[in-house]
């Protein structure tokens, strides 16, 4: 699906389920350089966590959004760029543990038009799988610039 013939109201095909790995993890807390034990000492969090493993980031999963919509929709590089604008709105509601499944899910809830391009405000639920309670909910915001 083409990201520039997306409505308001379109609903995408949810991504395929992603495993969030302690090497994902790790990466992440030298990229940000967020070290707290919660998320990389195993041992530590067996004896002490109330999760009794390590937990992602929460903005782990919330920036891979990118990566995941570029798995349901395309964007013609010849005709188009598209740029993050931005985080409307953002919920953490479950902790993701080491080895969970993500899927995110994704529906346009606006397009307005900007002097640049065309900013898409896109609802994003990340769902864990086999847990009632979503790791994230949010709006993103996409710029969609014409070439």
């Amino acid at each position: 699906m083409e990201f520039s013939q997306l409505k308001t109201g379109d609903k995408l095909p949810s991504t395929p389920w992603f495993s969030v790995s302690q090497d994902n993890i790790n990466e992440f807390a030298d990229a940000t350089q967020d070290h707290q034990w919660i998320h990389i000492d195993a041992e530590r969090c067996a004896r002490e966590s109330p999760f009794k493993t390590t937990i992602a980031h929460g903005f782990l999963s919330a920036s891979l959004m990118p990566k995941m919509l570029d798995q349901v929709v395309t964007v013609d590089p010849r005709t188009h760029t598209m740029l993050n604008y931005g985080i409307d709105n953002l919920r953490f509601l479950e902790p993701v543990r080491v080895n969970d499944e993500l899927r995110y899910g994704f529906e346009v809830t606006s397009i307005e038009q900007k002097a640049t391009g065309l900013l898409y405000k896109v609802a994003v639920q990340v769902d864990i799988k086999n847990r009632a309670k979503p790791a994230l909910i949010g709006s993103f915001l996409m710029l969609l610039i014409s070439k």
